[in-house]
């Protein structure tokens, strides 16, 4: 076991003992310090399954950010991570390309985003039109309130803060975007979620005039020559409700090099 899966292990004992499953980050850099966890503020993050600690799987829990360093254990896995779905041969093409100087220069979810978008490969999978002109909005972060439910459950944040990876725009259509290496086989929903309803709030407020949100997944595996990338488009049919997240369509590049 790690030290990372022994300091959450310690800390969803901690919180059913109390019968409290919210904690604070005071809790995690205690607990963090106790098991030589030199990051705690690692400790919270985990973007799929595989990372999880074992007792978390069997019984059933993951982790939600609530803002202001607090955090909860939230019941049922199901609800909070939605497992990529399997794309057909027919979405599934052969991407010619010429291999630019930075595309394989790093790792990170920068530049994986910067590659879909260098390469058309967005401009393909979202307008169907490699010469469509989006307006693009380059990593940010950002804090809202927001109140929503996990399947009917209630879930208040404050002053949460959000990463963007990207967000992009084309007539009155906002997307927001999630970088990742490699093929996962689950995500956690709320990484799409929570900025999907910060537009949305804007939307409502009337402070921008957008007429569709839609958030994008985008992985890329490398090997020693080319790489893969895919990409999956969702919404929410309902608003304020996490597990109604809902694929639009999903595509897998095979880039080969010219």
């Amino acid at each position: 076991m790690s030290k990372k899966d022994r300091v959450l292990e310690e800390i969803l004992s901690i919180c059913q003992e109390k019968g409290n499953y919210v904690f604070d980050n005071q809790l995690v850099k205690a607990v963090a310090k106790k098991h030589g966890f030199d990051n705690p503020f690692d400790a919270t993050k985990l973007d799929d399954t595989s990372k999880f600690p074992e007792v978390m799987i069997e019984q059933d829990f993951f982790i939600l950010h609530l803002g202001e360093g607090k955090h909860q254990f939230i019941k049922g896995i199901k609800d909070g991570f939605h497992h990529f779905e399997n794309i057909s041969e027919e979405n599934k093409v052969q991407w010619k390309y010429r291999k630019s100087l930075l595309n394989e220069f790093d790792t990170s979810e920068s530049n994986i985003l910067s590659v879909g978008f260098n390469q058309r490969i967005i401009h393909d999978f979202l307008y169907e039109d490699i010469v469509s002109n989006p307006k693009v909005y380059n990593a940010r972060r950002t804090k809202s309130s927001l109140r929503y439910n996990i399947n009917r459950k209630e879930i208040i944040t404050t002053n949460l803060q959000m990463e963007i990876d990207l967000t992009m725009e084309l007539d009155g259509v906002v997307t927001v975007f999630e970088g990742k290496n490699n093929f996962p086989d689950n995500f956690a929903i709320y990484q799409l979620f929570h900025p999907y309803l910060y537009y949305k709030k804007l939307q409502a407020d009337n402070q921008i005039p957008i007429k569709e949100i839609t958030c994008c997944y985008l992985l890329r595996k490398r090997n020693n020559k080319n790489s893969i990338i895919r990409v999956y488009n969702y919404n929410f049919t309902v608003d304020n409700e996490m597990t109604s997240i809902n694929l639009l369509k999903a595509k897998e590049y095979n880039l080969i090099q010219r």
